[in-house]
């Protein structure tokens, strides 16, 4: 016989893409009395989590949907749970059920089943606009919209490392972005200050990041990547427009960090409590010369540091005519070594919008990478 979590993971499999929760209620109904169902997923702010089924969002920070997603553990509160909707570390939000069967062993398997469910709206993601639709407060720039297409998440776990990243203004975001990928040896890690407004940013960021993906699955070197890139961008605009990039290849055996520092945004290490400025060779920001020949560098990361890649538009936020600036970030960064990586570059986000009285003017991007040591 077949249990409630085999049942739910069958039910979610063969679900249409657009009704996953709602086959999912459906079973869970059945097989656990669970007469309620609903999926909150976390807004491209990283600042309410809304309803799928519409309603008002939840943003009170003491919430028990809140402590779920922060904690990524069920959290029950008056006879209904909360528990994470995610995988491999993609924080999606949470599940709501109410009422709880009576046995504790059921949490586990309802904890389970939020993250099939995690699985599955990734897997349907391409095929439907329902889920991420549901997930905004307001309507996206073009420009905005096809930045968010560009990333590949806004959270990565692995043994031996942890990574996250946001941009701000999330929804009218135009030049700024990153990317990340691994293959269990090396993990990838690439950021763009771009330059320009409006969808001829977001476009040339666009022709940036798919250049960088074509020279990194052609298994060119981190120079060489930048070099295609560099040229890609001129070819098409003759140095009219460039932009700024760093790119960083992690290799997982070593803790050795490779880096092209392309005019690059600012790279931070926190080590020890300390926070302090990782020096890097500066060179020409992609595309804005014809042939330039980039050089790549290595230091060397130790067990629990941890590196933030901040663009300018975070230390230019203004307030009163006056920036957040080096000292604020600074302080700022120190706190948040207990945080995981997402909950750090939140606090961030969340700081610097406390600072400015709402959503920022200049495009921010934020990325925090944990290393936690080589893994057998």
């Amino acid at each position: 016989m077949s249990g409630p979590e085999d049942r739910a993971r069958r039910t979610l499999a063969d679900a249409p893409a657009d009704l996953l929760l709602d086959r999912l209620a459906a079973e869970l109904a059945q097989s656990c009395g669970i007469t309620s169902a609903e999926l909150y997923q976390v807004d491209y702010r990283l600042a309410g989590l809304l309803p799928l089924g519409g309603g008002e969002p939840i943003t009170g920070p003491g919430h028990p949907a809140w402590r779920c997603f922060d904690h990524q553990e069920p959290v029950v509160s008056d006879g209904t749970g909360w528990f994470p909707v995610g995988m491999r570390g993609e924080r999606r939000g949470v599940l709501r059920l109410s009422p709880l069967p009576a046995d504790p062993a059921a949490l586990g398997e309802l904890d389970a089943i939020a993250t099939a469910l995690g699985h599955e709206l990734a897997a349907v993601a391409a095929s439907t606009d329902v889920y991420l639709t549901a997930r905004r407060t307001r309507r996206l720039t073009l420009a905005a919209e096809i930045q968010w297409e560009l990333l590949p998440g806004r959270s990565r776990i692995r043994p031996s490392f942890s990574l996250a990243g946001q941009l701000e203004p999330a929804y009218a975001v135009r030049g700024d972005g990153f990317d990340w990928s691994d293959d269990g040896h090396r993990l990838w890690l690439s950021v763009i200050n771009g330059s320009g407004e409006g969808v001829a940013a977001s476009m040339l960021t666009s022709l940036a990041t798919h250049a960088l993906r074509n020279a990194r699955r052609a298994d060119l070197g981190l120079a060489d990547q930048a070099a295609l890139t560099d040229q890609a961008i001129y070819a098409l605009h003759r140095g009219e427009q460039h932009l700024s990039a760093l790119l960083l290849e992690l290799d997982l055996a070593t803790g050795t960090m490779t880096v092209v520092d392309a005019g690059s945004p600012r790279l931070l290490r926190l080590r020890d409590g300390e926070v302090s400025e990782q020096v890097l060779e500066k060179q020409f920001p992609l595309g804005m010369f014809e042939g330039t020949d980039y050089q790549a560098q290595q230091f060397q990361l130790r067990r629990g540091d941890r590196l933030f890649v901040v663009s300018d538009g975070v230390v230019d936020a203004v307030a009163n005519q006056v920036k957040y600036g080096e000292t604020a970030l600074d302080r700022f960064l120190r706190r948040t070594g207990p945080m995981e990586p997402l909950d750090a570059v939140r606090s961030l986000i969340g700081d610097l919008r406390a600072y400015v009285g709402g959503d920022l003017v200049d495009d921010a991007v934020v990325v925090c990478l944990d290393w936690l040591g080589p893994q057998p």
